[in-house]
């Protein structure tokens, strides 16, 4: 007889387990989201800081009233475009919700994946499921199951394993709430393309927030390489791999293909992709970063700045946060 990896992952939910899924952006670690004991072992696995909540992913849009208080109409509109999709919504919850999958906000993180797999798990366990990315808290998110399964293979309780994500970067998280929305985690569904839906928005600075956090993301330092990770542009770049090998350090250089001449001296260079092609470029941004890891072989990171239109600057965001 067959395994079937989606009935026993569902299985493992409905237990209480925790289990790792794939979606279109990167991996996630997922549990019932009604269940506070299943929700506090992903907290436990990842190493994660109680106070950063979970996004809630649903298998149809009539999920929604399983989590949610109610739709805003401007959040309807953003469903129709984008769901699903790579786009999370901020929305009023219901009490069922536990404290812990929101940190005990009144609010709730909501997207509806578009990978069938993860809608044919949710739907299978019959449940919501509350799901951060799979990795060590701090560490780059994984965007294949060998880089969950490196992190958290005897954390959980079943590995769901498909292709690569194809976005490579998480969801854009919005909150529909304020006025105007707020962009609270730059994603693969940029804000020219949600402006073209509803209009102007705001981007949130974590500098001038006054608040709790509301979103995944929005705190602490994430995406992080071992080796100490610096930004700069591809001239100053150059001259910062010889002041860095003067002093006795071995560097390493993540940037363009249009750039690469300007690296060549550099003890190990990682090429994204084509600075023409930033969906490419962010595809590959967290495998780049584990993959200094694995390599082990430098003791600084040296990291192009891209352009931030479009998905670039939900590139550049996460390459600042790595920084940090």
């Amino acid at each position: 007889m067959t395994e079937n990896p989606i009935a026993k992952a569902a299985e493992a939910i409905k237990k209480g387990g925790i289990v790792v899924f794939p979606t279109e952006t990167v991996y996630g670690l997922g549990a019932n989201v009604f269940n506070i004991d299943a929700v506090k072992k992903i907290f436990k696995a990842k190493g994660r800081p109680t106070d950063n909540p979970l996004i809630v992913h649903i298998a149809d849009r009539k999920d929604l009233k399983k989590v949610v208080e109610k739709v805003p109409a401007i959040a309807k509109r953003l469903i129709d475009k984008f769901w699903p999709g790579p786009l999370t919504l901020i929305f009023k919850k219901r009490l069922e919700i536990p404290k812990e999958v929101t940190a005990g906000l009144d609010t709730v993180a909501v997207r509806l994946p578009n990978h069938a797999l993860a809608r044919a798990l949710i739907r299978e366990a019959g449940v919501p499921i509350a799901a951060p990315s799979a990795n060590i808290s701090g560490k780059p998110s994984p965007t294949e199951a060998a880089h969950a399964k490196k992190d958290l293979v005897k954390k959980v309780d079943y590995i769901l394993s498909a292709e690569k994500s194809k976005f490579g970067i998480e969801s854009t998280i919005l909150n529909v709430l304020t006025k105007p929305p707020t962009i609270l985690r730059q994603g693969a569904v940029t804000r020219e393309e949600i402006e073209k839906v509803i209009g102007h928005i705001e981007v949130s600075s974590l500098k001038s927030l006054k608040f709790k956090t509301i979103a995944p993301g929005m705190k602490y330092r994430h995406y992080a390489p071992e080796a100490k990770l610096i930004l700069g542009l591809p001239e100053e770049i150059n001259k910062l791999i010889e002041k860095y090998q003067t002093k006795k350090k071995k560097v390493g250089v993540l940037g363009a293909r249009e750039n690469y001449q300007f690296y060549k001296k550099a003890n190990r260079v990682i090429i994204l992709g084509s600075s023409r092609n930033l969906n490419t470029c962010a595809a590959n941004l967290f495998k780049a970063l584990r993959d200094f890891d694995r390599f082990n072989d430098v003791d600084i990171i040296l990291g192009e700045i891209f352009s931030e239109k479009g998905i670039g600057a939900a590139i550049m965001e996460r390459l600042r946060k790595a920084a940090q």
